[in-house]
């Protein structure tokens, strides 16, 4: 059984939890989010907690346990606080800016990237630092990686699109002779 999908995953007041066949749905004070289940895992709605459990005892439930726990528990967080993913860019004349719901970059190229933003995602951006936040862990995920797939880091100088918490290991340059 999984250790993780054994916790039971906190229901707020805030936060109404139901399940319609096999579509789990999940409203609060930031909106709205739903889920299709697996049919493999059940879940069942307590007073003040949910709880996840695997439909049998196959390898397939056991693995999507601790999945469908943690995909739930991430829907509750997003409809009560929400997520923040930040991204720094690096670079002499690297910057970015928000026009409407497009980002557009600079980044070295001899075009500037416009990027829209997609729905559920909204973006904050100073110069060289963006942050993305949004109830939908998942789509945050995905746009932040997409932003830093423009222009990855490189590891002689640095420069490119990194997340705000990434280590760039650097390597040295070539070593100049004769």
């Amino acid at each position: 059984m999984s250790r993780i999908g054994k916790r039971p995953i906190a229901n707020p007041e805030k936060v109404s939890v139901s399940i319609d066949g096999d579509v789990i749905t999940v409203r609060g004070p930031k909106g709205e989010l739903t889920r299709q289940l697996h049919p493999k895992v059940r879940v069942e709605i307590g007073e003040d907690d949910i709880r996840v459990s695997a439909a049998d005892d196959s390898r397939e439930a056991r693995s999507l346990h601790g999945l469908y726990r943690v995909l739930i528990d991430n829907m509750v967080t997003g409809v009560t606080k929400g997520f923040e993913r930040a991204l720094e860019i690096v670079g002499v004349g690297y910057r970015a800016e928000l026009n409407g719901r497009v980002a557009v970059l600079s980044l070295g190229f001899s075009h500037p990237i416009h990027f829209e933003l997609p729905d559920g995602i909204d973006a904050r951006i100073d110069k060289t630092k963006i942050v993305l936040s949004g109830i939908d862990r998942e789509k945050l995920g995905l746009a932040a990686a997409k932003l830093r797939n423009f222009r990855p880091p490189e590891p002689y100088k640095g420069k490119g699109v990194k997340y705000a918490e990434e280590q760039i290991k650097r390597k040295a340059g070539k070593a100049g002779g004769k």
